[in-house]
């Protein structure tokens, strides 16, 4: 079992920046690739950014440029730093890891709690 807990989400407007870390505990060894999902009211969930241990990364056409992925394979976080936020952006972010997640995005085995991101115009 994986137990992902993500924080750093809040309120900032439009322009603005925030940081989310996810922090991974239990069966870490697997977590071979990690990344952040997002969904928006009444929309589906999608891929924001991946990442692997080695540091290959993929972004969605939405937020490349913008946002940045990374991760601390010693503590087992991956992190996203947002910024240039556009109302757009807002939803509930979701970390994940596991089995079938893929870097090109296929859905994850494992799924953080979520944490919610507003912009405000």
């Amino acid at each position: 079992q994986v137990q992902l807990v993500e924080s750093g989400g809040g309120l900032v407007q439009a322009g603005g920046s925030l940081r989310l870390s996810c922090a991974a505990s239990g069966r870490v060894f697997k977590l071979n690739i990690m990344g952040w999902y997002r969904q928006a009211p009444g929309k589906q969930r999608d891929l924001v950014a991946t990442i692997t241990t080695g540091g290959r990364i993929n972004y969605a056409d939405s937020v490349n440029g913008r946002f940045t992925i990374s991760r601390d394979n010693a503590k087992n976080t991956v992190y996203l730093q947002m910024d240039s936020l556009k109302p757009e952006d807002t939803g509930v972010y979701y970390c994940a890891a596991c089995y079938p997640l893929s870097l090109s995005g296929s859905y994850p085995g494992c799924w953080g709690q979520g944490t919610q991101v507003t912009v405000s115009s």
